[in-house]
């Protein structure tokens, strides 16, 4: 048994009301044990890390570059990859489930990747219509959306 992983995806750079939208969403999943996944960089992914750590969650992330250096302060476990954006298909496959807040190609990216391989994506604010793309209204809804997707075999640790 462990801890779920739940990658939140979106762009590197991004408005004042995703960002918030991001911080939610990390707060929340912090909240309910679980464990952030993330591009490791700016924008919606420290937005995201930021609200994790605030909440006293633990945050991964997987990072483009060759160097853990160039993660966001927020990132407690950086991994480096050197794979540029290929490293998306390494956020989608250690994540048990995804939650995209807007974003770009990249995100789009992470999301059919995902899809393909029979993940669960939950949307806030979606830029893109992709079959098979769950959406949510509002960050607690996204992050209950994905609690409910996954697998039983995953424990959340005892509420503080």
């Amino acid at each position: 048994m462990r801890a779920p992983l739940i990658a939140v995806v979106g762009a590197g750079s991004c408005t004042t009301e995703v960002e918030f939208l991001a911080a939610e969403v990390g707060r929340e999943i912090a909240r309910r044990g679980a464990i952030l996944v993330c591009g490791g960089l700016g924008g919606v992914m420290e937005a995201a890390a930021r609200g994790a750590r605030k909440a006293g969650g633990r945050t991964i992330g997987i990072l483009p570059g060759p160097s853990t250096g160039d993660a966001n302060p927020y990132i407690d476990f950086p991994i480096a990859t050197n794979m540029g954006q290929a490293r998306n298909a390494v956020i989608v496959q250690t994540a048990d489930v995804l939650i995209s807040i807007a974003g770009g190609y990249g995100t789009l990216s992470e999301i059919a990747m995902a899809l393909k391989i029979g993940k669960k994506v939950v949307a806030l604010k979606p830029r893109f219509s992709v079959p098979g793309l769950m959406t949510a209204e509002k960050p607690e809804d996204a992050v209950q959306c994905a609690v409910g997707f996954l697998d039983s075999s995953l424990q959340f640790p005892p509420a503080s």
